[in-house]
């Protein structure tokens, strides 16, 4: 049986530059959900690095604590498990720190965004089309995704596309997914060996 090829790939959740539901922008609160259940889910898929995306400090030392006491303190012997989920994710205060962390040349790495409608002025990527793209060594996605209401059009038009949306059942077409949902339905369709 030959092996599975796992691309290269790290994932990002973006805390500021995001619209309120009034279309403000603003930045968002990390949540502890966010942190647990997106690591989980990276790890599944062979995500490379899990980064949340936040301006503030104080709100980037409040996932340190987090991470501090499930890979080192009390947690870490508490649950294994929740550790090895949590030992690739990382923090930054801007995407491109986050990509100079990754350390990967930058014309390897595809910045792709997510978003619940097509962005006008933003290249339209398929699930397809993206997993074809990332299935050699020299190609490489940093897969973002919003919280809030969405990220702004503008940030995301400065990247190198928006993936296609998860669509809802007709006739209502719903897309208003939790970030968490999201995370694990995109990873599945675009990581998975199925």
């Amino acid at each position: 049986m030959s092996e599975v090829y796992v691309p290269k790939m790290a994932l990002g959740l973006v805390h500021y530059p995001i619209l309120d539901r009034e279309k403000r922008i603003v930045a968002t609160n990390i949540t502890n959900f966010d942190i647990h259940d997106i690591a989980r889910a990276c790890t599944v898929y062979g995500v490379d690095k899990y980064y949340i995306i936040h301006p503030m400090n104080e709100q980037l030392m409040f996932v340190d604590r987090i991470l501090d006491h499930w890979r080192l303190g009390e947690g870490s012997k508490f649950n294994p498990y929740r550790r090895t989920a949590l030992t690739n994710v990382k923090t930054a205060h801007t995407v491109d720190e986050a990509l100079k962390d990754w350390g990967l040349p930058r014309n390897q790495v595809k910045v792709i965004t997510t978003h619940a409608r097509p962005v006008p002025g933003s290249r339209h990527w398929t699930i397809p089309e993206l997993k074809k793209e990332i299935q050699t060594p020299d190609n490489a996605l940093f897969l973002l995704f919003g919280t809030g209401f969405g990220m702004t059009e503008e940030f995301m038009q400065s990247l190198d596309g928006t993936l296609e949306s998860i669509r809802g059942a007709p006739p209502k077409d719903y897309r208003h997914l939790s970030v968490r949902s999201a995370v694990s339905i995109y990873l599945d369709r675009i990581m998975g060996p199925w």
